[in-house]
């Protein structure tokens, strides 16, 4: 933090005694900030008495503090030249750096000035301040000490010390050290009292700290100020939303909207309409947020904080290249805009830009050091094209005597962010504990995953399988070949070609079934809550039969964090040709079911954290021309994410929905997971 404005010391050591020249107006107009005038009276006095000494003074500190350093630099240089003893001209001189921000010569010109006179306290004070402005706070606090050891409580060593440990405690929490930086911030109460700049930078910290609760209780304590209520009413909206509780945050943002006067400051009025609009749009109130942000587009047009809002409106609803044109504007506005460039970035990322999204998140960065959400961000893109493995062992068993063991390891190793290998190798034993039939499967393959353009991304596997049974033993092609397709907004398409071999059972793999499965999935999202996910098969098997697919499921979510919806599954299958005694093949089958889903998703998961999901579900289904049945689902995953770089967790399904087998079975399968990314980085240098 600049401190520039706070160096107002030099009328304190102008030492002026009876002159010729009654200068006291201009006295008058120096000390009560009337700088231009001070500047006009002066250089009066100085068309008649150019050499008096402290009308120069005086008039190199009117044009000093009225917006001309340079002119007033070389004034007390030139008045150094005629007086290169006097002290009282030093001290005006070194001040003149502190203006021109030439902080480096002022350090060194400070620290002759305080060898000469280690007792002078505006020598002391302007080296503390030189000394904070070049980030060297420890040694700027004990230079505002030994200031106010000369002078003991004065008011502007006072505000300096404040401002000095308000730099560093940010320079501490810019570099992560948030300890240091709230023990720094609570040195700063003790001596300042309930300060809400103190406050504020304090609850800032525990926000980016993660300290939510910490934050709520300081802004509450700013609250009980009721000059400040409505900033920390602002601030609690904010805790609230990362706290996930969005309904919150609109009452007190409301509360504090509804606040505000023709009296309130205009920087106030600004950040609470800023925050009002912000929370409309984090519960979806996107009608009443658009009147708002066009009202001010139209009140205050080409705005950067009414582009960024309406930028942060477009990106919930999904129109991200609309949220790109406001990002693009808000640059040309000001090329250093953190909402614009770091908005920017997650922007080209959503819309699969995403070498140029690394572009304007490491922009970000240089204009402001070190940022953390910046820094996550390039992070979280580096640990998705990190090669990664994800390993998976699992235990199923049926109420048809079936059971099976399986393990797989997939890999994924990225060459650029375009194009990246896959392998997977698979192993499945299975076994009837009846019948004795038994029979393993392994299957290696290896395929590419290829960005065609941002919206189509290409991924191709092939392979073989290699099933040894009862009664025969075989090798098969694998493949699966697929386009994933996000021309449109809010709605995904994949279609593919997948061949595979039936491996549900050792029966099923001693008959060595080939099926060619032709698939499109289709999902659509909308900003009203509602979902919809079809997904169509037609698959044609070496036997001859042939099935077709239709899976649709209908969703609303409820909640947002964790994520809650409830919704309609529908499943309708026939097959060509029926033959119940080798496989579940009826010439209808339908089956409906009503769920309900509830996940704290594993990528939201920060390290050290639990992850879950459940799904209940509940239906009947419907067999041919036979009466319904009931039917019920059962899911679940329970994990932790021990680091960036690695997570663990368990799973199962329980089911009594006709599969493969037969109807009316059980299926329990449980299982374990695991993922690491196990490399440190990518292998590839990005241009």
């Amino acid at each position: 933090m600049t401190l520039k404005s706070l160096i107002n010391i030099g009328l304190l050591f102008i030492l002026f005694s009876a002159s010729a020249q009654n200068m006291k107006e201009g006295f008058t107009y120096l000390e009560t900030g009337k700088y231009a005038k001070a500047e006009s009276f002066f250089s009066s006095v100085l068309e008649e008495h150019p050499d008096n000494k402290t009308a120069r003074l005086c008039y190199g500190r009117a044009i000093g503090l009225n917006g001309k350093p340079e002119a007033a630099n070389t004034l007390f240089t030139d008045l150094l030249a005629d007086y290169p003893n006097d002290f009282e001209v030093k001290l005006n001189y070194g001040e003149s750096l502190l203006w021109n921000s030439n902080f480096t010569a002022a350090k060194v010109y400070y620290q002759g000035l305080v060898k000469e006179d280690p007792k002078s306290f505006a020598a002391l004070l302007g080296f503390a301040n030189t000394l904070s402005n070049l980030k060297e706070y420890e040694d700027a606090l004990t230079m505002v000490n030994k200031a106010l050891d000369v002078s003991p409580g004065n008011p502007n060593a006072m505000v300096s010390k404040k401002y000095i440990y308000l730099g560093y405690a940010y320079q501490n929490q810019q570099a992560q050290n948030y300890e240091k930086a709230e023990t720094l911030l609570n040195k700063n109460l003790e001596l300042y009292g309930d300060d809400k700049d103190i406050l504020l930078n304090l609850a800032n910290l525990y926000l980016i700290w993660n300290k939510l609760d910490r934050a709520k209780t300081i802004y509450n304590r700013l609250a009980e100020q009721p000059k400040h209520k409505i900033i920390a009413l602002n601030g609690l909206a904010l805790v609230e939303h990362l706290n996930g509780k969005e309904k919150k945050a609109l009452e007190l943002s409301t509360e504090a909207y509804n606040s505000l006067t023709s009296a309130t400051e205009a920087s106030i009025v600004k950040q609470t309409t800023e925050r009002y609009a912000q929370a409309l749009i984090w519960n979806k109130k996107f009608k009443e947020a658009k009147n708002l942000i066009d009202r001010l587009i139209t009140k205050t047009p080409n705005e950067n904080w009414v582009l960024a809002l309406r930028a942060t409106l477009n990106i919930y609803k999904s129109d991200f290249k609309k949220s790109l044109i406001d990002y693009n504007q808000i640059l040309k506005n000001d090329s250093t805009s953190f909402d614009g460039n770091l908005g920017k970035a997650n922007v080209l990322k959503a819309l699969g830009y995403t070498g140029d999204a690394y572009t304007s998140a490491e922009n970000t960065l240089t204009f402001y050091d070190n940022q953390k959400d910046a820094v996550n961000f390039i992070k979280q893109l580096d640990n998705s094209f990190t090669p990664t493995l994800e390993t998976k062992a699992s235990y199923t068993f049926d109420n048809g005597d079936n059971e099976a063991y399986a393990l797989t390891n997939t890999v994924e190793f990225p060459l650029s962010t375009r194009f990246k290998l896959l392998g997977n190798y698979g192993y499945r034993t299975t076994k009837n504990t009846v019948t004795d039939i038994s029979a393993t499967s392994s299957d290696l393959s290896l395929g590419i995953g290829y960005q065609l353009i941002p919206s189509i991304t290409f991924k191709g596997t092939a392979g073989v399988t290699s099933a040894n049974a009862d009664t025969s033993n075989y090798t098969q092609l694998l493949t699966d070949l697929s386009l994933n397709i996000k021309s449109f907004k809010m709605q995904t398409l994949d279609i593919g070609y997948k061949r595979q071999i039936e491996s549900f059972n050792a029966e099923l793999l001693d008959r060595e079934l080939v099926q060619n499965n032709y698939y499109a999935n289709y999902n659509l999202s909308t900003n009203f809550n509602l979902g919809w996910f079809t997904q169509l098969i037609h698959t044609s098997q070496n036997d001859g039969n042939n099935r077709n697919l239709l899976f649709t499921s209908l969703y609303y979510n409820l909640l947002p964090k964790p994520s809650l919806k409830a919704g309609f599954n529908y499943q309708h299958i026939t097959f060509k040709e029926q033959v119940p005694t080798i496989y579940f093949s009826p010439e209808k089958f339908n089956a409906g079911e009503l769920f309900v889903n509830i996940i704290k998703d594993e990528a939201a998961a920060k390290p050290k954290e639990w992850f879950y999901n459940a799904t209940v579900a509940f239906g009947y289904q419907f067999i041919e021309d036979d009466a319904k049945q009931s039917t019920y689902r059962l899911q679940g995953a329970f994990g932790y994410r021990f680091s960036e770089r690695s997570l663990l967790n368990v799973y199962g399904t329980r089911s009594n929905i006709a599969s493969a087998t037969a109807a009316g079975f059980t299926f329990t399968e449980v299982g374990l997971r695991f993922k690491w990314l196990f490399l440190k980085k990518a292998v590839f240098d990005r241009d």
